[in-house]
């Protein structure tokens, strides 16, 4: 996952001196200074540790548990899963028919907090380190918490009768540990290659729409929840986009009345493809201003 700091340093002049000043008589050996002690980002301090940040996520649950419900009481004809080669300017969803109801979750960051190896990268000084994640995947049990608000929500979409599928970036390598993960933290018993979805299942990487074409196979599902984008639709996640040309297609006719209806993006400002974009992009250039007397 992803990382921050910064110091400062001040140079002292000798002045007016009469005599020479002696050279050492010999080299002094640079004290060794202790490591930097890691602290929190901005962004995992906002996520993790404050009580904004859980309101924020709570309230979110809540909206998605209440969509589902209201989906479970009035039959959708239509799923909130794109068709293939659905677009902006033609946005089709695949058909329900008489398919079970199901509702379909990201995991990490959507379901639950990364807490154990977020902090561990942390206080090693490291970004996100792939060798550390697998491992994580296969050892992380009981050191991943539910997000605030996830458990209440849950119990409510499966009392209403909707199946809960997990469709994570996860390695279908480590679907032991990563089931385990989701149970540990409480959020329910998932099944590979029934309720749980891993990177893996098909040969379209970290895309997940393959993967949800296939659970469409056999559900209608009525909402899909995430903290990226790319947990909707990976026309989303286009390289070519740029941050406001991402932002701008979310606004799209066919799109924008999406959002809280059936497609949920819950808050993680601490990664992901959502931290980018340079001054301009997200500061407009008609925004632009400066103090009369600037300091």
């Amino acid at each position: 996952m992803k990382r921050y700091l910064l110091p400062s340093l001040f140079a002292l002049l000798a002045a007016c001196q009469t005599a020479p000043v002696p050279a050492p008589a010999a080299p002094v050996a640079a004290e060794t200074s202790a490591p930097p002690v890691a602290a929190p980002t901005p962004g995992q301090q906002w996520l993790y540790g404050s009580a904004e940040g859980r309101i924020a996520l709570v309230q979110g649950w809540n909206a998605v548990a209440a969509y589902v419900e209201s989906r479970a009481a009035a039959r959708p004809n239509a799923s909130v899963v794109l068709a293939p080669g659905a677009s902006a300017e033609a946005a089709e969803f695949l058909p329900c028919g008489d398919k079970p109801l199901a509702a379909v979750f990201d995991a990490d960051e959507t379901l639950i907090w990364n807490l154990g190896v977020t902090a561990a990268t942390q206080r090693m000084g490291k970004a996100f380190d792939p060798k550390v994640w697998n491992d994580w995947e296969q050892t992380g049990a009981g050191k991943a918490v539910a997000i605030p608000g996830a458990l209440d929500a849950l119990a409510r979409i499966r009392a209403a009768g909707v199946e809960v599928i997990v469709n994570t970036n996860r390695s279908a390598g480590n679907a032991e540990g990563n089931a385990a993960t989701l149970s540990a933290a409480g959020t329910g018993n998932f099944v590979h290659g029934s309720t749980l979805f891993l990177r893996g299942d098909d040969d379209q990487g970290s895309g997940k729409d393959g993967r949800r074409a296939t659970i469409s196979e056999t559900y209608c599902v009525v909402a899909l929840v995430g903290d990226q984008l790319g947990d909707i639709a990976d026309l989303f996640n286009a390289k070519s986009l740029t941050p406001p040309e991402r932002k701008a297609l979310t606004t799209s006719a066919a799109f924008d009345p999406m959002w809280g209806n059936g497609w949920f993006i819950l808050a993680n400002p601490a990664y992901g493809p959502s931290i980018a974009g340079t001054m301009v992009e997200v500061f407009p250039a008609s925004t632009y201003w400066e103090p009369a007397s600037p300091e």
